[in-house]
């Protein structure tokens, strides 16, 4: 059992609170997904419950923490930097829990993982991985260390779809207690049993959380209905409010009108209308101690909104997009042959999507046809790169990073798109390096919807938004005029929005007919 008790989060350097009163009891068979939009505090939750002393340099925190006799297994949103010189033997081999696996046991690793057993004795250094063999690895050497307590931080991220559906099956099977965050829909769809939705509200001055004993699509469902019905009541009880305070004025002025018309010659008149107004007082103070018990007009936190593409945006159907041919892939160091003999064609506002395992090369194949078609110029291409450092300045605030001209209408347009995706005034003036994720990649979408863009590559664009405003990057991906070249593992978001799917092999690019 875990439980946390009376925990306050706030943020050292805007004193902004994170969590305020929050008590949660976690049992065995409890699988609890943390959602909430981007830079509410899901990951500082997770690293305070793992170790208080992660957030320490950015948190101040008060509360109970008691993990019992549980064994914690903690896998952080990024590889720890202590990690990433290291070979993979060193990797798995500083646990003394890898050295107690027999051979057929680091053979069931591997074969469920689909990596080969020299995986775990290779020089190969880990920062060399791709993101999802990463993400493979760190999994892999958790579950060597038998813990009774899962903590995950974007597990989700970057692993392929095989991947994906193992750790549905090893969060749902998982007998004692799992906490993690993601951003995939169907994983939390499958497996959570319980919910931790935080949010910011009132232009994020205020927190809120809410625990929920349900399933996600129970809770997205019931928080729909439960929103609209309180709506519903309390625009009622104003509409009723309006109509009696309109009776109760003119019944006011009426007697007020007669009163100061009335006669001193008539002081018996004078007395009744005094006695009437004094009645009148009366009812108004109690009409005011009923509005207080008024249904307030509820909030929640409402997902991002956007748009992407103009006029400018559309491509004519027969147009070729693209004819891409490349006779070997190799990885970044040169090294290893990934794939060969790779061709592909885009017509019109195609939109595509290239799945694979992870290490096939997606990355680096759509990172060199992203250097091919930016230098187009008959194209107006976007790019958002897996690594969103390869294009953004992390030491520029995002209005400084968007703005071209330098003109206060510019900075202006930019601010207002900012705050369409739940930017606050402070957060527009933070250094991106001080932003989440999530964050970070909406400065790239602000960037395609503020360009002309009628070509968009994108990898992994889904990754870093939250469940509930990952509907709404589908439909705007979708809708958006021009085409589309996208690497993703989102399985909503293949369905959705990609016309064709192609998958990276090491003997080519290939159409796949069947549906993910």
């Amino acid at each position: 059992m875990i439980q946390i008790k009376g925990l306050h989060l706030t943020h050292k350097k805007d004193l902004r609170v994170i969590l305020e009163k929050f008590d949660i009891v976690l049992n065995y068979g409890d699988k609890l997904a943390i959602i909430g939009e981007e830079g509410n505090g899901k990951s500082t939750l997770m690293k305070w419950l793992y170790a208080p002393q992660l957030v320490e340099d950015y948190i101040e925190a008060e509360g109970e923490r008691n993990l019992g006799n549980e064994r914690i297994g903690y896998l952080p949103q990024a590889l720890p930097e202590k990690d990433k010189a290291k070979s993979l033997y060193e990797f798995f081999s500083e646990e003394d829990c890898f050295w107690n696996q027999t051979p057929n046991q680091l053979g069931d690793y591997a074969k469920q993982f689909g990596v080969k057993i020299e995986f775990f004795y290779s020089d190969q250094k880990v920062e060399s991985l791709s993101g999802g063999e990463r993400v493979k690895a760190q999994l892999i050497k958790l579950l060597m260390q038998e813990p009774t307590v899962l903590l995950l931080d974007e597990p989700s991220n970057d692993i392929d779809i095989a991947c994906l559906e193992l750790l549905e099956r090893i969060i749902h099977d998982w007998k004692y207690i799992v906490a993690y965050i993601s951003h995939d829909e169907t994983l939390i769809e499958n497996t959570a049993n319980r919910i931790v939705h935080i949010e910011q509200i009132h232009r994020k001055t205020k927190s809120r959380f809410t625990v929920a004993e349900m399933d996600y699509q129970r809770y997205v469902a019931e928080r729909e209905n439960s929103f609209e019905r309180q709506m519903k009541q309390a625009l009622s009880e104003r509409k009723e409010k309006q109509i009696r305070d309109e009776k109760y004025r003119r019944v006011k002025d009426k007697v007020q009108t007669a009163l100061d018309n009335c006669s001193r010659q008539s002081p018996s008149v004078a007395k009744n209308l005094k006695d009437k107004m004094h009645a009148v007082k009366s009812m108004g103070k109690r009409f005011e101690k009923q509005d207080k018990n008024m249904m307030e007009i509820p909030e929640q936190e409402s997902a991002i909104f956007f748009t992407i593409g103009n006029d400018k945006s559309g491509i004519p159907s027969g147009k070729t997009v693209l004819e891409y041919s490349l006779d070997a892939l190799y990885s970044p160091d040169g090294k290893r042959l990934l794939s060969q003999n790779i061709f592909l064609r885009i017509r019109g506002a195609e939109k595509i999507c290239i799945v694979g395992a992870n290490g096939a090369g997606k990355t680096t194949f759509i990172r060199d046809l992203a250097e091919k078609l930016l230098n187009r110029t008959d194209l107006k291409v976007e790019y958002m790169p897996q690594n969103y450092e390869e294009l953004l300045d992390f030491t520029m605030t995002p209005v400084d990073f968007l703005d071209k001209t330098g003109e206060k209408e510019e900075r202006t347009k930019i601010r207002t798109f900012l705050g369409s995706l739940k930017y606050t005034a402070d957060e527009m003036e933070h250094p991106i390096s001080e932003l989440s994720e999530g964050q970070k990649a909406k400065v790239l979408l602000a960037k395609m919807a503020l360009s002309d863009a009628n070509v968009l590559i994108l990898d992994e664009p889904t990754r870093n938004f939250s469940p509930l405003s990952g509907p709404v990057i589908r439909k705007m991906i979708r809708e958006f005029p021009g085409a589309v070249i996208s690497i993703s593992h989102d399985r909503k978001f293949i369905a959705e929005v990609c016309d064709k799917i192609y998958e990276l092999k090491k003997d080519g690019l290939f159409e796949r007919q069947e549906s993910m």
